[in-house]
């Protein structure tokens, strides 16, 4: 099975060059080879039964119908080293406190405007910024409390973060649903490998929304969904569950003359006190942004203007989920913190910028082409593989307002062994960790979503588009490579709290001229 396993022509992440299993990786191979294919598709159909009985479902949209299907798990899993983790855990904290100093600049002095840092019309212009949170200030100056950071691993091994996700990142439940597979699935490997817990997200979560209450002594937290008919209503669904508190609707909370929202209960009007919002800020508050909306709450505003309710993120945080903001995260950890990126960007060409827009037109057949406020693989054009049709449409679009376009060079993504009919084969992967950042710390997913494609070369790896997912183990490298899988008493250790550290500073020039560079070498 494991020994005609070809990977692909770039970075694999469980076999080297030559066919060997990576170190981390030696004892998990051996299992699988060990147990053969017949019995590994017995434990993907056990997978596979397992989540429909616990009723763990994605939604997409086919025209205005809405359908729920199972969520796609692969049960062979990703692992990494522990010592290889801890360098990415530090970006990304690095990254989502850098953000957030960003936004909070944003809504006061602007002072990296006027430093030259990020350009004034790219702030102004965003369809992420809302004049309406000048001057707020929340909890610990902190808007961006949970970010889904998509990283890619080059041909090289190196991690590089493709976007941030700020706004309502999702997909944190599957990673957690996906471990609870997984045990079940191996639990002789568990057993065996010292395999880092990602349980604890839960208890994080809580304690920071707990942190930034207006009110200390158990306060009343709510999950704000927009309903059954949203595609992660399953994920809303699931933390409230899992936090034990209330999921509510728009029309299950108000707000009085006061400034304070209350939530409709049996028993009457019960304050709340933080908001855990899985609603676009569009249609949070119908007085304030979107008029039409049913969902939002109206006043929630003004409460949260008057810090009688904390909103976690704050409305205004998406102003950092923009990807032509994303361009410039380097410099602004330079400028933020003093610091050199720990975590680099994947070089993006801003269609907003006419230097940078006139090399995408010219470049279109080689480039991977993004609107610059989508999510889930919505309009990316993947040049090498889009027909001349699908390149001339969105040309066109660019065209008629390039500030909505960025481009980047076409990664060749890692790879990984995939059960796809049958057989042991290589597919593309992401990965998808979640930081949390709230006044008194922050704390990142031990390893995070893998999300896989599940088409033979395709690089889209999100489940509206058809990919599926796999557990993230992140091992000790001194105890991987094990002989004996199943021996070894289960040993799974709480990862202890990282900070980030410093490093420097690039102009406008160095920045197009390295972009050049780099996506001629690749």
């Amino acid at each position: 099975m494991l020994s005609s396993y070809q990977p692909g022509p770039g970075y694999d992440e469980l076999v080297e060059p030559g066919g060997a299993p990576r170190p981390t990786a030696q004892g998990l191979w051996r299992h699988l080879t060990a147990l053969g294919l017949e019995a590994l598709l017995e434990r993907q159909q056990a997978a596979d039964r397992e989540i429909r009985s616990i009723g763990v479902t994605f939604q997409t949209y086919d025209g205005d119908a809405v359908l729920d299907r199972p969520w796609p798990f692969d049960v062979i899993p990703r692992v990494l080293a522990a010592s290889e983790w801890a360098r990415v855990r530090e970006g990304l904290i690095q990254r989502l406190r850098a953000l957030n100093l960003f936004i909070d600049d944003v809504y006061h002095d602007q002072r990296a405007v006027q430093a030259g840092v990020i350009p004034f019309d790219l702030i102004t212009g965003s369809p992420n910024f809302r004049p309406e949170c000048m001057g707020v200030d929340p909890p610990g100056g902190i808007w961006a409390h949970i970010c889904g950071s998509d990283l890619v691993r080059g041909e090289d091994g190196t991690f590089y973060v493709l976007e941030d996700n700020l706004r309502i990142p999702s997909g944190v439940s599957y990673l957690l649903e996906n471990r609870m597979v997984a045990k079940r699935v191996f639990p002789e490997l568990f057993r065996s490998y010292s395999i880092e817990p990602v349980d604890s997200y839960i208890a994080r979560l809580s304690g920071l929304l707990s942190s930034v209450s207006p009110v200390r002594d158990e306060p009343t937290m709510v999950v704000l969904t927009p309903g059954i008919h949203n595609s992660a209503y399953f994920e809303h669904a699931f933390l409230a569950q899992q936090l034990g508190i209330e999921l509510v609707e728009g029309r299950d909370l108000v707000v009085l003359d006061d400034d304070t929202v209350y939530m409709r209960t049996v028993g009457g009007l019960e304050r709340v006190d933080v908001i855990y919002r899985r609603i676009d800020e569009l249609f949070l508050d119908p007085e304030v942004f979107r008029r039409d909306s049913y969902v939002g709450v109206p006043g929630l505003m003004r409460a949260w203007r008057r810090g009688n309710v904390a909103v976690v993120s704050a409305p205004g945080a998406g102003i950092a989920d923009d990807k032509a903001i994303y361009a410039f995260v380097p410099e602004i950890i330079r400028y933020f913190l003093g610091e050199e990126p720990i975590l680099p960007n994947v070089p993006t060409w801003r269609c907003g910028d006419p230097e940078d827009c006139q090399f995408v037109l010219g470049h279109l057949d080689a480039l991977v082409v993004k609107p610059a406020n989508e999510s889930g693989g919505y309009g990316v054009v993947i040049g090498p593989t889009a027909g001349a049709e699908a390149l001339a449409l969105v040309a066109q679009r660019i065209e008629q307002f390039p500030p909505n376009w960025v481009a980047q060079p076409v990664l060749s993504l890692s790879t990984m062994p995939t059960l796809c009919d049958g057989n042991v084969v290589p597919r593309h992967v992401d990965l998808r960790p979640f930081a949390l950042l709230g006044p008194t710390g922050a704390y990142v997913t031990s390893g995070g979503l893998t999300r896989v494609a599940r088409t033979a070369g395709s690089l889209i790896v999100n489940s509206s588009q058809g990919g599926g997912s796999k557990d993230t183990w992140i091992v000790d490298a001194t105890l991987a490579d094990l002989d004996d899988p199943g021996g070894s008493p289960e040993h799974d250790p709480v990862p202890p709290m990282r900070s980030a550290e410093p490093e420097m500073a690039m102009d406008r020039s160095e920045h197009s001229q390295r972009i050049d560079g780099w996506e001629l070498a690749q």
